[in-house]
């Protein structure tokens, strides 16, 4: 593919202008109003922050997208997919409750939450992949895939698992159902915590396939021989004793998540915009949030999110690094530190966030290759 157009506008601002001003101006420039937003659905993904992370984008910021769109004749509304692991942020209500609690309030933003995946993370669509390598088929929230447009708004930080979370993680992994989450994280099936479950029996209800039997009368077990690692268990299970095994190497976690985003954008309108502020080592799913490893950088945006993953890389590691976050602490404790070449490696030596850009290219979701356009 070609190189591909990123905007970017720094933090800085003049008296009486404000980084939203600036937000609305960046992505107009970017060219977001060549959408036809009139009377069509559009999710805006985001990541509502899990309760006790403050690193995650205000509401703010969601604000101004959400007011251009309406002004463009749209009707948006924010979404994400409940998580995988046990959180705030598990199943629906307690998700909607997790995004109230950090200011996602209709009156703050303009538009609804809507969690895409429903009550108990089941409420998803098979979509399949063009070009899927590791995966043909994408368990996606439904109500992602009933948008006509897709808008992601993204807080770029590091990432443990991937190296940095972008908008290909936003899109890609925060789109999956926990039946899709599964598919990214495991090559497996699932599992039952013998000593949490109480026998209740209502996996067995979720379950098309009759995999789930209590042989003893008290506790579930799962015959992978006929279980189709669909996750519905998962999120059927209020005492989170079904599982998943987190053994996919994260190589192909990487590629999965490209290959998910591009179920999600394939085929309808689709734009990007990622806020390099507060950059934390690790995801926004975590219930702390680590002091910034760089000083802010800045707002970007693209078509392409390939491209602008890669610009906000390659701005990141140009920054200087905060001494006193665990950047300092790698160069003082890890002789094969990258020094300031490259950050996100030096916090996380064993991942490599190239092998998620170089996927993505290859299965033509973007391209690597940007022309950085700054706008005042």
């Amino acid at each position: 593919m070609g190189t591909s157009k990123v905007y970017f506008t720094d933090m800085r601002c003049k008296v009486g202008d404000s980084l939203l001003n600036k937000l609305d101006r960046i992505i107009t420039k970017a060219g977001i109003e060549q959408i036809d937003f009139k009377q069509k659905y559009v999710a805006i993904k985001i990541h509502f922050g899990e309760p006790g992370n403050l690193a995650f984008l205000r509401p703010n910021f969601a604000k101004v997208v959400v007011d251009k769109i309406k002004s463009l004749g749209g009707m948006p509304f924010l979404t994400d997919c409940n998580t995988l692991y046990v959180g705030k942020r598990n199943q629906g209500l307690n998700h909607l409750d997790a995004a109230n609690e950090n200011g996602f309030w209709p009156l703050s933003t303009g538009c609804q939450n809507i969690i895409a995946d429903g009550i108990r993370g089941t409420d998803d669509v098979d979509v399949p992949i063009n070009g899927g390598v590791h995966c043909k088929v994408a368990h996606i929230g439904k109500a992602i895939m009933d948008a006509d447009i897709v808008i992601s708004l993204n807080h770029f930080k590091g990432h443990e698992n991937t190296g940095f979370g972008g908008a290909l993680k936003n899109i890609g992994m925060g789109s999956g159902s926990r039946a899709g989450k599964m598919a990214m994280h495991n090559d497996g099936k699932p599992q039952v915590n013998e000593s949490v479950c109480v026998g209740c029996k209502i996996c067995t209800r979720f379950c098309n396939h009759n995999a789930i039997s209590f042989a003893d009368g008290k506790k579930a077990s799962i015959d992978h021989n006929k279980c189709v690692g669909c996750g519905r268990c998962i999120g059927a299970c209020s005492k989170n004793a079904i599982f998943t095994k987190w053994d996919t190497t994260n190589a192909t976690l990487n590629a999965k998540i490209a290959e998910y985003t591009k179920a999600v954008v394939d085929g309808r309108p689709n734009f990007h915009i990622t806020v390099v502020n507060q950059v934390s080592p690790y995801c926004d799913c975590h219930g702390e949030s680590d002091t910034a490893i760089v000083p802010d950088v800045g707002i970007f945006a693209s078509f392409d999110p390939v491209a602008l993953d890669h610009a906000c890389i390659d701005a990141v590691n140009a920054a200087p690094s905060i001494k006193t976050s665990i950047i300092g602490e790698r160069e003082e404790t890890h002789k094969d530190s990258h020094g300031n070449a490259d950050h996100l490696m030096d916090i996380h030596p064993t991942t490599d966030w190239r092998t998620q850009i170089a996927h993505a290219e290859k299965i033509g979701l973007g391209s690597g290759d940007y022309e950085l356009i700054t706008v005042k």
